[in-house]
């Protein structure tokens, strides 16, 4: 596939970042696009590998070496026919994905891998540039009915695939625009949301109703939904947080991540926030408690907004600079990893236990932790983390976000209210294969289902349920499945 010596000839280039000091005076998109020279040279050094085990690192089973090929022969029309036959939304995988293709890369065995993720991103880019994406409606109606709850990835991948099947699509969103966590947990620098709404509003005129500001089990009711609807797919997401329950948690200033990302989101937007409600890192000292991609999201809006310091802390030992060999290729390595926003300043810290929250007049001003180091696994696996005397410290903090991950979706309303039976782990409970719930005609899929994930196993979510959605609506589905690309 693409050029036979190319992995030879070229070296990685990865996408340019725009400079520290410009991107922190503005919310726009950090990354730079390539020109389509240098994406033709990236895509030629997809390897002739023989086993491509990208398309295995890929949720999606995305034909990875297919695409490379064609880019580097300048088909990106058929490039990204080939992209949208297994994934929806490439402009969003292409841009907030880390990319587990790549880890799988066999170029990444003894070299650097091919830079999968950024052509998939210049292939719809240049799609959409030039006219190659296009509304797919259906050629008929059905006459079935579905209603999505949630558009995140998992709902919006779910229904689109279901209305062109050629059902009636209903999508319910809580929130007063439609993306979930796209629209309102990825910051702006990371993903622009004209980027989110130009694909609803393809969505739109390809037939898909959407209905925002809904809020199911409390603004409409289950009855009505159930009575109103062929199927139900819940799309909802894992949005318990996972919480904090030490000294000092009650006191102002320590919030969830979740309740600071979306405000910021909201702004770029053009929506205040009521001044009593505002949560903003200007001149404050913070801490993000959490090492993942949402502490990260949390470090680079803090420094947007004028943080006088950003101190990121994660109770795990800092990973190794390389491959760990507990996890050799092609699996996701453990390692340590730097993302744009820690490149933008702050500090972190790891094997660090926060104790507790200390402040006066009921607002948080410092936060005490001590240092950890973590035993030998236990017969289950398991490792503890074990205080090292002697080594408590405290660190100024007037504001502490909790970016801890979620636990499980939220219970209380939706799901009770259809009596969906819950997993052991709190989520609703539904195989990989038929994602049908506890209830006839209710089916999950996304994090609700499989707990806190990527935005691409989500669309893969999204993509298998409809087709067992469509199945049990007419009976059989030629919708596509990534088995059929494995």
């Amino acid at each position: 596939m693409g050029k036979i010596t190319g992995f030879l000839e070229f070296d990685r280039e990865p996408a340019p970042l725009r400079p520290v000091e410009e991107r922190l005076r503005d919310w726009s998109e950090v990354q730079e696009n390539l020109e389509p020279e240098a994406t033709q040279r990236q895509a030629s050094r997809c390897m002739d590998c023989g086993v491509p085990f990208c398309n295995n690192g890929c949720p999606l089973g995305n034909v990875i070496p297919d695409w490379n090929d064609l880019v580097y022969r300048g088909k990106w029309e058929d490039a990204l026919v080939r992209l949208h036959s297994t994934n929806n939304f490439p402009d969003f995988t292409g841009l907030v994905c880390p990319a587990p293709c790549e880890a799988a890369c066999v170029l990444g065995i003894n070299s650097d891998p091919v830079t999968i993720k950024q052509i998939e991103w210049e292939i719809v880019r240049r799609g959409f540039d030039e006219g190659f994406v296009r509304a797919i409606k259906p050629e008929r109606r059905t006459g079935r009915s579905v209603a999505v709850i949630g558009s995140g990835p998992a709902g919006l991948a779910a229904a689109q695939q279901l209305n062109r099947a050629g059902h009636t699509v209903t999508v319910f969103e809580k929130a007063d625009r439609a993306g979930g966590l796209l629209r309102y947990g990825i910051p702006d620098f990371k993903l622009e949301k004209w980027i989110v709404e130009r694909r609803i509003e393809q969505m739109r005129e390809e037939g898909v109703l959407f209905q925002t500001g809904v809020h199911v089990g409390v603004d409409l009711a289950v009855r009505d939904l159930r009575s109103g609807f062929d199927a139900i797919l819940l799309a909802t997401g894992s949005e318990k947080p996972r919480d904090l329950p030490i000294p000092g948690r009650e006191l102002a200033g320590v919030h969830f991540a979740m309740e600071f990302l979306p405000q910021q989101n909201r702004r770029v937007a053009g929506d205040e926030p009521d001044a009593r409600e505002a949560l903003l890192a200007t001149d404050r000292h913070v801490v993000v408690l959490g090492g993942g991609d949402t502490g990260s999201d949390c470090v680079g809006t803090s420094h947007r907004q004028g943080a006088r310091s950003v101190t990121s802390f994660e109770l795990l030992e800092r990973p190794p600079d390389s491959r760990d060999p507990s996890t050799p290729w092609p699996l996701w390595p453990l390692m340590f990893r730097t993302s744009s926003s820690h490149e933008e300043g702050g500090r972190r810290d790891f094997g660090v236990m926060t104790k507790r929250f200390l402040g006066s007049r009921g607002r948080v001003e410092r936060l005490e932790a001590v240092r950890v180091r973590w035993s030998a696994p236990d017969a289950q696996g398991r490792r503890q983390p074990e205080e090292i005397p002697g080594s408590e410290f405290e660190i100024q903090a007037d504001l502490v976000l909790l970016a801890m991950g979620f636990v499980h979706p939220v219970s209380e309303g939706l799901l009770a209210d259809l009596g969906v039976r819950l997993d052991p782990r709190g989520n609703v409970a539904a195989t990989a294969k038929e994602f049908a719930t506890s209830e006839p005609g209710v089916f999950a899929a996304g994090d609700v289902r499989r707990g806190q994930s990527l935005v691409v196993w989500a669309i893969w979510e999204g993509r298998e349920a409809a087709r067992a959605v469509d199945r049990y609506l007419v009976g059989e589905s030629f919708l596509q499945s990534r088995n059929a690309h494995v």
